[in-house]
């Protein structure tokens, strides 16, 4: 047993360590070159409790949490990135946001269904032409009477093709910028509710990225999550939350990249022995597995101080995102050298950890808005 965990929580990261190993990497290549969600492995998560770990039992969640969610989330980006995302924007982004702002009538209505997979869902903040800057978004939402009228686009959303319920943010008082944003709980099928363009992308292809269209949308106001014109704090709240799933994600991606650098380096000869005996790749290699144990020793700091309910963690949990998502993207540039031409070749698995990892430095919040966190953070201090 790893000396970081108690029974409990290694029981539950071998069970998503089985899961990624026979029911994700499988089909990892072919969903990839398709462009496919993996519908069966999401449906069976959903049966096995992941989709709930971040949900109270008193819900029906599996109430996993933190530290483990975190390893399991490394775990299961290890088999396919794609849907593992999948996972962490359910648990991370939609689960915490009704877990901590919802009313009780919200969360006796929606975590049941959230957490067996029942229902799926999505977190949409980012615009066409807001994205870094949540506050400059232009979804409106007018209030009439007892209901809100939305109209706007999303776009990039996690799970928005296959998605039951969407976290929307969207501004209640135009006048007020960023002060003046509200979030909602929008059920699919709601009228002047549709899903737009679907997103052809370089990685992470087995997740569903679409837009989301709103057209004269009326939705009750009890579908108002949090106070209104607080939606932006609970979006930068739940983001906080949400990047530890991110970093957890770029460290899955580059054990699995780290793996196939050393296999591959034990049985590839050349000038005379293996790559692992020359002093270059061996060296490589090393800093490679620095690099990632660094960065799994952050994330558990990290995961423990929000399962511990610490009073803030917005600095660490940026400088987590941040220094993941970059150590990911140079163990994988690593182990796409060590392997060559090869590594440039589609059918070689480094190939695509190299693409799959690339979003990890871009969406919830980019490395560049992470050290913009940081630099805030440590110069108030």
């Amino acid at each position: 047993m790893d000396f970081l965990f108690n029974d409990e929580q290694q029981m539950i990261i071998n069970e998503a360590k089985k899961f990624a190993k026979n029911e994700l990497e499988p089909f990892a290549e072919e969903l990839d070159e398709k462009g496919l969600v993996n519908e069966a492995a999401i449906k069976k998560l959903g049966e096995l409790g992941f989709l709930g770990m971040t949900i109270p039992e008193e819900y029906d969640g599996f109430d996993s949490g933190i530290v483990a969610y975190a390893a399991t989330m490394v775990e299961l980006s290890k088999g396919d990135a794609g849907t593992s995302v999948c996972v962490t924007v359910q648990n991370s982004l939609v689960n915490d946001a009704i877990v901590y702002y919802g009313t009780e009538e919200q969360k006796r209505k929606y975590l049941p269904k959230l957490a067996t997979g029942e229902y799926i869902g999505c977190f949409s903040l980012t615009e066409p032409n807001s994205g870094s800057d949540p506050g400059s978004l232009q979804t409106s939402a007018i209030r009439e009477g007892d209901n809100f009228i939305l109209n706007g686009t999303k776009n990039f959303v996690t799970n928005g093709a296959f998605a039951q319920l969407a976290l929307v943010f969207a501004q209640t008082h135009p006048e007020m910028g960023s002060k003046g944003i509200s979030a909602f709980l929008i059920e699919i099928g709601t009228p002047g509710f549709e899903i737009g363009n679907h997103e052809n992308k370089m990685g992470i292809r087995s997740s569903s990225t679409t837009e989301l269209i709103f057209s004269d949308c009326k939705i009750p106001a009890s579908a108002l999550i949090g106070t209104e014109n607080k939606g932006l704090s609970i979006a930068l709240g739940t983001l906080d939350g949400g990047r530890i799933g991110v970093a957890a994600q770029a460290i899955g991606i580059a054990e699995a990249a780290f793996e196939e650098a050393v296999k591959y380096s034990k049985e590839r000869v050349q000038f005379g022995k293996t790559l692992s005996r020359q002093p270059i790749i061996a060296y490589k290699l090393a800093d490679m597995a620095m690099e990632i144990e660094l960065a799994k020793t952050l994330l558990f700091k990290v995961a423990w101080m929000k399962e511990t309910h610490q009073p803030k963690y917005t600095k660490e949990a940026a400088m987590l995102k941040c220094f993941a998502a970059e150590m990911s993207h140079r163990v994988c540039h690593a182990a796409v050298q060590i392997h060559g031409g090869y590594g440039y070749i589609k059918e070689n698995k480094v190939e695509r950890l190299y693409r799959d990892q690339r979003i990890t430095e871009i969406y919830e919040g980019t490395s560049e808005i992470q050290r913009l966190v940081i630099s805030r953070a440590v110069l108030r201090d």
